[in-house]
């Protein structure tokens, strides 16, 4: 059975009809998503994220900018972006350019996280070493104390970035591998999508 009776013009829309259907079916964050870098050494790091918006601009996550993905990108806008729900034997995989949200837009997702998380996001220095829990503890109840009510600033080491897609690739499970790979693919965010199917 094909992934799509008519391919369809628009992947974003597409991808909306999956991400959906994921929310339906999936016991656990249907958003979630690798996302790979290249350090410095020209070497590949993948992790696991959370999509937090996309729309025709792109898809956006956040993270600590002094953070190891937070170097890597700032040395490589680029990245990859891989979608795999395993309850609906599909996936979708996404490369492209790495732009920063706005600050307006950073600010609105900063405020609607819980009280706890915005303390978190001041007292971890991510990815850099530490001794003893004890000291991470530390630093979170100090900034718990230095912002005891909810008016708790975002820290400027602390944004989103944005992946513009020019290649995203749907990929449904088949019978006996034969599975279905859709493509579509774009010079730049401003050209219009071009599509390919791929063997399996």
């Amino acid at each position: 059975m094909s992934l799509f009776i008519e391919t369809p013009h628009d992947p974003i829309t597409a991808f909306d009809g999956w991400l959906q259907d994921a929310g339906a079916s999936e016991p656990n964050d249907p958003n979630a998503m690798s996302l790979a870098t290249v350090d410095a050494d020209g070497m590949p790091n993948a992790r696991m994220v959370l999509l937090k918006g996309h729309d025709a601009r792109g898809f956006v996550f956040y993270t600590n900018l002094e953070s190891q993905k937070g170097g890597e990108l700032a040395a490589n806008a680029k990245a990859a972006l891989c979608f795999h729900w395993k309850t609906l034997h599909r996936q979708v995989r996404i490369q492209g350019p790495i732009s920063a949200v706005s600050d307006e837009e950073a600010d609105t997702y900063y405020q609607s996280r819980g009280r706890e998380s915005r303390i978190g996001a001041w007292a971890s220095q991510q990815s850099r070493p530490y001794g003893a829990r004890a000291e991470l503890e530390a630093a979170y109840a100090a900034f718990d104390a230095k912002y005891p009510g909810d008016d708790i600033p975002r820290p400027p080491h602390w944004s989103g970035r944005r992946v513009t897609p020019l290649r995203i690739e749907f990929w449904q499970d088949g019978a006996h591998r034969l599975h279905d790979r859709l493509v579509f693919k774009r010079a730049s965010a401003e050209a219009a999508w071009e599509t390919e199917r791929l063997y399996p």
